[in-house]
């Protein structure tokens, strides 16, 4: 999220897409009644009509897949009306920078496509650059090849008749929907996105938020009260885990992973350290060297840096580490041992059949748990024959989330310190002090057998990791992310003494005298104490004014709650919207007031010292035009890997043609077989897999089966009636669920013809209830976005039948 929670209560209009924030989030929807309660115009746009669509002034269905046609004839509109925020676009966007004569777009297909490899040379969208290296502009806008000429031509082709064809939305709700929102592109207007995994798990993933994200830049959205992209997390530290490396291709603080082919420490910083000759760009990313040497510091303190980069594990150039390649990997006998920690993979994985049949062919599996589940015993689940499998799996009780001690963040970059309810129940460990053991155990053992593989383990620092008597410290750990010096230094008039936490991620040395676990959380466990336990309520008036509450917890970045904040002044730091103003310079005592700025320099009307508010960016300026994705610079519209149809209205490109799939595994594209599109989605009373939930008697009983919720026609068609057993087949098997008939679900007219389509809840599986069903993901697809992996489980094709 690039604001908070609290910060909802402040747009002007609030769009609801990929997202059901009522039913799955109800904590950030009390704060957009709040804004309703103000006078916020609330839209949702879904394929289903839904208990946040009641509360909305408008509802706009829409085809699951589609939401690139919708977003796109939205760029379209606020360009060819003219409504978007002029001085922003121009002052704060690379709208009027120039692009190279190789860029080119053809037929769905960017310049650069190699048909054998699906991927692109990313270098044909490079920009035109001046002798300084510094990207050429054309602030009049009126070059051919700048940015915002070159978004004027890729999308004319996205006109109303087109989307609502392919969208399946009314022309003239798909209008009312644009007036609406692009009303706030005004200085004195913001408007907000709320989104979720109705979003990003499609194999356009990436793409349905960079639509939406140009959309709020070219409406001046981004950096204001009541403005933002604002994901909505599927749990309370969704967040957190990303910060501190989940993802396959970054470390903590979001710091590329290392690769094979880059041999040392001083070629891997200069490969990722961007570099920029404008004054005014802070190009914050030229601080990589000192992040990432903390980071190396954090794990092996008493190496070089040198010898510590050489023990980073390091990835392949052009080898995919996401869930869906590892789990093909596995499918395939190349992984040997697996540990599924805190997770049920052969439910929560797409293609579950296949995920399962992995599982098999591996020689030992750990299973980090709660309960025992699905993945933990999924050689007695259907269709396996344990005599036949090898697999020797080890399951480990872990404590539940109040049994243990530390931090969560929130959806808002708050990190939340939680303290210790009751004690684990018998026999569970927190999961800490089960890594401090596993550590422990394996260090022992490599002890005996020294040599290069061996020392990354034995040489690392756990001692940062436990309290005297061994066991897992919480709080050493938040001070080891946090950072501290290694030996005596100053920065400017501040001096740090060996040991010492450091107090802003500014202090943090590339000479390897510090470290930090996770940068972007500098500043959270300093001296003066765990800034995350803080309950402190004081306020400005200002920030009172907007909701910032800049004493209770800690926001990463250095407890800035509006990132990019500098985007919400005129030149001169004077607010666009005074009434909700986020950030305003001071110009008596020179400095800014209200939330923590991006940064300390004066506005940009001081041409000396005055910075760009865009700071991650080596250039200063957001990204309309991004030419760092994989599947183009701008968002195009593919259908999705199955679809209902066999061509759509925008090129001759059906599918996102570098899109993560399995030639060998087959695809549902208008297959009379499975005429229907699915989509799976949450219910309230369950979480996740359902792990908790389903073992919790009266959440259970709330939602005690698979169910599958169809259009009455669609039932009229199939001769179901409420609450019958039905079969759904897809390419890779079938399940059974029951009936449940509501008009929240209505077919679409596409192309002229009639789709109807079923949605599915995700929480199921076959260890329990008896009867409650099994996993979703045995019908979704091994198919997933190209820039992160992540599977398309909200659109694809089945056949529904009455069993």
């Amino acid at each position: 999220m690039t604001n908070h929670w609290i910060d909802l209560k402040n747009s002007d209009v609030i769009l609801m897409m990929g997202s059901n924030p009522a039913e799955n989030h109800p904590i950030s929807f009390k704060w957009v009644m709040r804004a309703k309660d103000k006078g916020a115009t609330l839209i949702h746009v879904d394929p289903r009509y839904t208990r946040t669509s009641t509360k909305c002034d408008l509802y706009a269905p829409l085809r699951s897949g589609s939401d690139i046609a919708f977003l796109n004839g939205m760029t379209k509109y606020i360009l060819d009306k003219e409504l978007y925020f002029k001085d922003y676009v121009l002052n704060y966007t690379n709208a009027s920078f120039i692009v190279g004569e190789a860029y080119s777009f053809e037929d769905g297909l960017f310049a650069g496509y190699n048909k054998e490899t699906r991927k692109y040379d990313k270098s044909k969208w490079a920009f035109e650059r001046d002798e300084n290296g510094n990207p050429k502009r054309d602030e009049t806008l009126k070059h051919p090849r700048c940015v915002f000429q070159l978004m004027k031509k890729h999308y004319e082709r996205y006109d109303l008749d087109k989307v609502s064809d392919i969208c399946g939305t009314p022309k003239d709700l798909i209008v009312k929907v644009y007036d609406a929102y692009c009303a706030t592109g005004k200085p004195d207007k913001s408007g907000t996105i709320m989104y979720a995994m109705g979003w990003t798990q499609h194999t356009v993933g990436v793409q349905n938020i960079r639509a939406m994200s140009i959309n709020q830049l070219l409406l001046g959205n981004i950096g204001v009260a009541g403005g933002g992209v604002n994901a909505l997390r599927g749990e309370a530290n969704v967040q957190g885990s990303t910060d501190h490396g989940l993802l396959m291709h970054i470390y903590p603080g979001y710091l590329a992973t290392a690769r094979a082919s880059i041999p040392s420490f001083e070629e891997y910083t200069k490969k990722y350290t961007p570099v920029s000759k404008d004054p005014q760009s802070a190009n914050w990313w030229s601080n990589f060297p000192k992040y990432a040497a903390s980071y190396l510091k954090a794990m092996w303190p008493d190496a070089e840096l040198e010898e510590a980069y050489g023990y980073l594990p390091k990835g392949e150039d052009g080898k995919d580490y996401s869930w869906l390649t590892l789990f093909d990997d596995m499918f395939q006998g190349k992984i040997k041992g697996f540990m599924a920690w805190g997770q049920n993979p052969a439910c929560s994985g797409a293609n579950s059949n296949k995920t399962r049949e992995a599982m098999a062919k591996l020689d030992w599996m750990v299973n980090v748990n709660i309960f025992d589940n699905e993945t933990g015993s999924f050689w007695r689940g259907p269709g396996m024959d344990p005599k036949k499998i090898k697999t020797e799996v080890f399951f480990l009780p872990c404590a539940v989330a109040i049994e243990k001690e530390g931090s969560i963040s929130n959806s808002g970059r708050w990190m939340q310190w939680r303290y210790v309810g009751p004690e684990p129940r018998k026999n569970s460990i927190p999961d800490g002090d089960i890594i401090v053991e596993l550590a422990k155990r394996v260090q022992q053992r490599l002890a005996k057998t020294p040599g290069k593989l061996a020392a990354p383990v034995t040489k690392l620092k756990t001692d940062f990791w436990v309290n005297d008597h061994g066991h897992f410290d919480p709080h050493k750990i938040a001070k080891l992310i946090n950072g501290f010096a290694l030996k005596d230094f100053k920065v400017g008039d501040v001096e740090y003494k060996a040991g010492q936490q450091i107090a802003l991620f500014g202090h943090l040395q590339a000479d390897g005298s510090t470290t930090s676990g996770c940068w972007v959380y500098c500043g959270s466990y300093t001296e003066k104490g765990n800034m995350s336990a803080r309950r402190d309520k004081t306020q400005t008036d200002m920030q009172a004014n907007i909701g910032l509450f800049p004493n209770w917890t800690w926001a990463w970045p250095v407890n800035r709650r509006i990132i990019y904040n500098r985007a919400s002044v005129d030149l001169n730091g004077k607010p666009y919207a005074p009434q909700k103003a986020v950030v305003e310079w001071n110009a008596e005592e020179k400095k800014w007031v209200g939330d923590i700025p991006d940064g300390p320099w004066p506005p940009m009307a001081d041409k000396e010292k005055g910075k760009l508010p865009f700071i991650m960016k080596p250039e200063g300026y957001a990204y309309l035009y991004g030419p760092g994705r994989e599947d183009g610079p701008l968002p195009e519209y593919y259908e999705p890997m199955e679809c209902p149809v066999i061509v759509h209205p925008f090129s001759k490109t059906l599918h996102n043609p570098t899109a993560l799939h399995f030639a060998t595994e087959e695809k549902a594209v208008c297959d009379p077989r499975y005429p229907f599109i699915c989509s799976t989605y949450r219910v309230t009373e369950h979480w996740q897999t359902g792990l908790m939930t389903r073992n919790t008697p009266w959440l259970l009983e709330a939602e005690p089966q698979m169910f599958c919720e169809m259009s009455e026609e669609l039932a009229t068609l199939r001769g179901i009636k409420n609450g019958d057993k039905v079969i759904l087949d897809s390419v890779r098997g079938n399940l059974w669920a029951k009936a449940i008939i509501t008009k929240r679900i209505k077919p679409f007219t596409i192309q002229g013809q009639q789709v109807h389509m079923v949605g599915i809840p995700w929480h199921y599986g076959w260890s329990f209830p008896k009867n409650g069903g099994d996993a979703a993901n045995i019908l979704t697809p091994s198919v997933g976005d190209p820039n992160t992996g992540i599977p398309e489980t909200k659109a694809f094709m089945v056949n529904v039948t009455k069993a």
